[in-house]
């Protein structure tokens, strides 16, 4: 083996590793990122809705008819926000609240047509800038970057996990 040979082998390593950071540092931008956006209003504003209000009516259009302490948990919103949010959101029309009819003391929020119209036309406007940013990427670009969101996502589970442990 010549001497060069250990350098030849370090040298791929330190630009995995350059990479390695590189990954973190973009990671951390955009949960950054995606944490400025939910922070932001909590409230309508205009026509517009909020990140959060938009992640609460979807939950909401995905599991149906709930109270406001289970959308509060899959929204990862506190109840009293969820609460709030609800309110202003049945006062705007966006959904509607009612008794369970098997137990009369809980209420549940439901979307109404109005709430359905809303979230289809900011996902249209989500699905254009998505599109755009990843223009020009090919297949094996968007399947290696699925891959890496997934065990990203796996790996936070995990950590998420052993803390509550």
């Amino acid at each position: 083996m010549s001497a060069a040979a250990p350098h030849a082998e370090t040298a791929p390593a330190a630009s995995h590793e350059q990479r390695l950071r590189e990954l973190g540092l973009s990671f951390r931008r955009l949960f950054r990122t995606i944490n400025r956006l939910r922070g932001r209003e909590a409230h309508l504003s205009g026509r517009d809705l909020s990140h959060a209000q938009f992640a609460l009516l979807s939950e909401l259009e995905e599991r149906g008819p709930s109270p406001a302490g289970e959308l509060a948990q899959a929204a990862q919103l506190s109840p009293a926000t969820v609460t709030q949010m609800l309110a202003q959101l049945a006062a705007s029309g966006h959904v509607e609240r009612m008794r369970r009819d098997s137990d009369r003391r809980v209420v549940v929020s439901a979307l109404t047509a109005q709430g359905r119209a809303r979230i289809a036309a900011k996902r249209d406007a989500w699905q254009g800038r998505w599109r755009a940013a990843l223009a020009g990427l090919s297949d094996e670009q968007l399947e290696a970057a699925t891959s890496v969101l997934e065990r990203l996502a796996t790996m936070l589970d995990e950590a998420s996990a052993a803390a509550e442990r």
